[in-house]
């Protein structure tokens, strides 16, 4: 791995931020700031961050609601995170929702997130198809969790994929729960990452709470998709930390379970090895802290701060036609 300490420092950032925002979309939505549901992604930020960080400016993702990082680390500001959960204009679905589902922005390479998993996966196949039939030499990337590859998108999807050889890498965040399905319930096999060689392509299981470990796979995958070699499955095992939503207490998962992985925490373990490395120093890291408090309260502010949607504006935008208001909105931004 040929990462500079820059780099390395810039990996704990994005964590960083992530985990900053999470915490405080938590506090809004007990303040009932946060218009209908919000989803933590405590727990997941190695493996949105790692794996967002080994694309390209040009290829394009398609993260879920537990990818806060890879939102981030693809360019989304802070502030119109913050304003798509409080339901303002200036949030990314102009205020048309209020959480992780809006938060699609072509100008960013993302795909808007769908909450019925997978179905961003299909989607994902189909951009690259078009760069597999312009050889464009670009990647596609989406993330789903461990129930998602139960229904038929996934493997129609990984079907799909394997036959063409297409520039695509699909991240499983196997957190061990669909909603409340444990994955013993839901499959007999041990390892999700098996079921690619059934479609022809490598499947490959890393520590889910291991930034450099899912950057280091996701990083091989996307060089072998991009040189033509095909798609990867890379299976990511971690923990959902918190329930599904904020409203699901999770009461369902055995305290002991959770214990167990609060030791593997991602961003406390990142950084103690940044530590060993002797990459973040003190200077650095309280930097570091600095940067992501001020990017913090300027977002929090600018949300606060916008207004609610206009609800003469309702009907706007719903379908895109030339001339649309959605396209008016776009242009003038």
């Amino acid at each position: 791995m040929n990462l500079t300490d820059e780099q390395l420092l810039d990996i704990y950032y994005w964590m960083r931020l992530t985990r900053a925002i999470d915490e405080r979309i938590t506090l809004l939505y007990n303040q009932g700031k946060i218009l209908g549901a919000a989803f933590s992604e405590r727990g997941h930020e190695a493996i949105s961050v790692g794996a967002a960080g080994a694309l390209e400016d040009d290829d394009i993702v398609a993260p879920m609601h537990r990818d806060l990082g890879a939102y981030l680390v693809r360019g989304l500001p802070a502030r119109e995170i913050m304003a798509q959960h409080l339901g303002k204009v200036t949030g990314t679905s102009r205020g048309r929702d209020s959480n992780m589902h809006g938060l699609g922005d072509l100008s960013h390479g993302i795909i808007g997130f769908v909450s019925m998993l997978p179905a961003s996966l299909p989607v994902t196949v189909g951009v690259g198809l078009s760069f597999w039939l312009r050889d464009e030499g670009r990647v596609a990337m989406t993330w789903f969790g461990d129930g998602a590859t139960s229904t038929g998108k996934f493997h129609e999807g990984l079907n799909f994929a394997g036959v063409f050889k297409l520039p695509v890498v699909f991240i499983c965040e196997n957190n061990q729960y669909a909603y409340s399905t444990p994955t013993s319930r839901q499959f007999a096999i041990e390892d999700i990452a098996d079921r690619a060689a059934g479609y022809g392509f490598p499947g490959i299981i890393v520590d889910g709470n291991d930034v450099l470990e899912v950057y280091e796979a996701t990083k091989a995958a996307v060089d072998r998709a991009r040189a033509g070699g095909g798609p990867t499955l890379i299976e990511c095992k971690t923990m959902r930390m918190l329930g599904h939503a904020f409203h699901d207490n999770a009461e369902y998962v055995p305290d002991e379970l959770l214990a167990e992985w609060e030791k593997k925490d991602p961003v406390a373990q990142y950084e103690n090895a940044l530590i060993e490395r002797e990459v973040l120093t003190e200077e650095r890291r309280q930097e570091i802290e600095s940067r992501v408090r001020d990017t913090l309260e300027e977002a929090q502010a600018f949300a606060e701060e916008s207004p609610m949607p206009d609800p003469a504006d309702l009907e706007k935008g719903v379908y895109h036609e030339p001339g649309c208001y959605w396209e008016q909105q776009v242009n003038s931004d």
